[in-house]
């Protein structure tokens, strides 16, 4: 678990909540039903209305990646091209079939095997690179909609916050209903720019930074098989992906 996420979600929340009550208000006072329905509700269906279904989906399953970011092992990593280079230094390129099957990661198995299939160093680059920027493309879509959440947000709140002076205007001959709409008004701001400003923009650039080192882990795969590809000695190549981890 990615701890910083949890104890920064958990400070941003206190230091709102703590400074409500050394103002001396309730913290009841800021759970308003109405205004998160307004504030959640609508910025959700401005973000299913700007993305397409399959980003929006991949965007929301994302979201786990703040408090359970995707593993990257570079020394991992590292060490199996390693292994590859010495193999295919020894007994050719054709042996790195037998070791092909038992790789769990799709993009490595492909480019491995468009090694074994004896493909040119820079087409091999040009396939595997074209397959990075799509990888690379679609991830960074998906997270947009988190940042697109941070902007709808806040415009949201506005409109929650009208919507309760609307309530407050009609209901000026009965004082006792009054309070509720202010109420309204006021936390429906609250929430939208506090969400956005505390979850969703946060997220968003979380998620940019985990996107960032998978791409990172994609490359190092396509710089260790071109060097495998181009007959480099294979402490050469290792100490080049180091370069990645810096």
């Amino acid at each position: 678990m990615d701890k910083i996420s949890v104890l920064g979600l958990l400070v941003g929340l206190l230091a709102i909540v703590g400074g409500q009550l050394l103002e001396g208000g309730h913290v009841g006072s800021l759970a308003q039903p109405t205004a998160l329905l307004i504030v959640g509700g609508g910025t959700l269906g401005a973000v299913m209305l700007q993305s397409p279904f399959a980003t929006f989906k991949r965007g929301m399953s994302m979201l786990k990646w703040v408090w359970f970011p995707p593993v990257v092992n570079h020394q991992q990593l590292i060490n199996q091209v390693g292994s590859w280079s010495q193999v295919s230094r020894r007994e050719g390129l054709l042996a790195l079939e037998n070791m092909i099957n038992p790789i769990k990661d799709d993009f490595a198995r492909k480019g491995l095997q468009l090694l074994v299939d004896g493909a040119e160093p820079e087409r091999l680059r040009e396939v595997l690179e074209v397959q990075i920027n799509t990888y690379e493309s679609e991830l960074r879509q998906s997270a947009k909609i988190w940042e697109a959440a941070g902007g709808y947000a806040p415009t949201i709140g506005i409109i929650g916050a009208v919507m309760g002076l609307i309530h407050v205007m009609e209901n000026l001959s009965d004082p006792s209903k009054l309070g509720a709409g202010i109420a309204v008004a006021f936390v429906a701001t609250i929430y939208g720019v506090g969400l956005a400003n505390l979850v969703f923009l946060p997220v968003a650039g979380k998620l940019k930074t985990h996107i960032g080192r998978l791409v990172v882990q994609r490359e190092m795969i396509v710089d260790g098989l071109v060097g495998i590809a181009n007959g480099e000695n294979p402490r050469i190549i290792e100490s080049r992906l180091r370069g990645y981890s810096l």
